[in-house]
């Protein structure tokens, strides 16, 4: 790790420097993750851990300009972004943003935003948590989803686990909130299978990210595609959300970031626009891609890093602003 920062990370500022100059023609990466978890997780590989993460910091650091997220907005606006300007963002809430992530940022000196989905704080559960902690624990080899027209699906091998969890989880992610509740809730009292309770942040994390110098964002109450809610009970999931986070910080949020976030697909204009009247400033997707000068502050893009190796993190960072230019 050492050898691969010190003769690769002038290389890559070099590289960076080119493809993304600043000023008029800067261009923005905002990188997005939702855990870091004490260790990998088998089922989750391509979840960054606590190793990974701090390894990311220190070549981010040493290649990008990082800045805080409300900064590079207003930066962006006004065609003075620095060479290779770059943001870090969590979303969802999850306590080990608090737990592990906090105290590596500030290791390293590097601010970061965190989306919060209000309604799961103090003790909630994400639907997919639910069906991951479902796979997991359920000791047969098999899995009777015939209720919701998947079959009976194998559990024999971790291959056949994570199979089953990725269609269990599509199955699940575009019905509305309590349909996926009632689900959820009748495999787990059939399974025997209680949901955890100490995934998500509750309200005194949430607070100490803000007291750290973190920034908080809003990211809806339970997670919804808003495509698949009736536009009140979508604003009614935005306004609630931004209602909550104003009395816990004190101050309102000015960013947003769209659950699941692919335009079209999760979230329409509509839905911009009733963020932009909720007074943020600002909306993030997870369409890939930077953010120009040009770019709609409330269709900004984002990179998700997948990569366990450094160096194919590093070139797909670069190949993220070579495509996108």
């Amino acid at each position: 790790m050492v050898l691969l920062a010190s003769t690769t990370y002038p290389l890559f500022r070099c590289l960076n420097s080119w493809l993304s100059p600043g000023g008029s023609t800067g261009s923005l990466s905002i990188l997005i993750y939702h855990r870091v978890l004490p260790k990998p997780d088998p089922l989750f590989p391509d979840e960054v851990d606590a190793q990974r993460f701090d390894a990311q910091l220190n070549l981010l650091k040493n290649v990008f300009h990082i800045l805080p997220l409300p900064e590079a907005v207003e930066r962006l606006k006004n065609h003075v972004l620095p060479p290779r300007a770059a943001c870090l963002t969590f979303d969802d809430g999850y306590a080990d943003n608090a737990s592990i992530a906090l105290p590596l940022l500030k290791k390293h000196g590097v601010c970061a935003t965190f989306f919060v989905a209000s309604g799961y704080l103090n003790g909630g559960c994400m639907f997919n948590d639910r069906a991951i902690e479902l796979v997991r624990q359920h000791p047969a080899e098999s899995i009777d989803l015939r209720f919701l027209e998947l079959g009976s699906l194998p559990l024999t091998t971790l291959a056949e686990r994570k199979s089953a969890l990725a269609i269990l989880l599509q199955r699940l992610k575009y019905e509305a909130p309590e349909v996926r509740c009632d689900h959820l809730h009748h495999l787990e009292t059939q399974l025997g299978v209680t949901p955890p309770s100490h995934l998500m942040m509750n309200d005194a994390q949430v607070v100490s990210l803000h007291q750290a110098g973190m920034s908080i964002g809003g990211h809806t109450v339970n997670h919804p595609i808003l495509t698949s809610l009736p536009p009140a009970i979508a604003r009614r999931e935005i306004e609630q959300n931004h209602a909550c986070l104003t009395r816990l910080l004190g101050s309102p949020p000015v960013l947003f970031a769209y659950p699941n976030g692919k335009f079209g697909q999760d979230y329409r204009q509509e839905h911009a626009d009733m963020v932009r009247e909720m007074g943020y400033s600002a909306a993030l997707s997870t369409e890939p891609g930077i953010a120009r000068g040009e770019s709609d502050l409330f269709h900004l893009p984002r990179f998700t890093p997948w990569d366990r190796s450094l160096l194919r993190f590093s070139l797909r960072l670069s190949q993220n602003l070579w495509t996108h230019s």
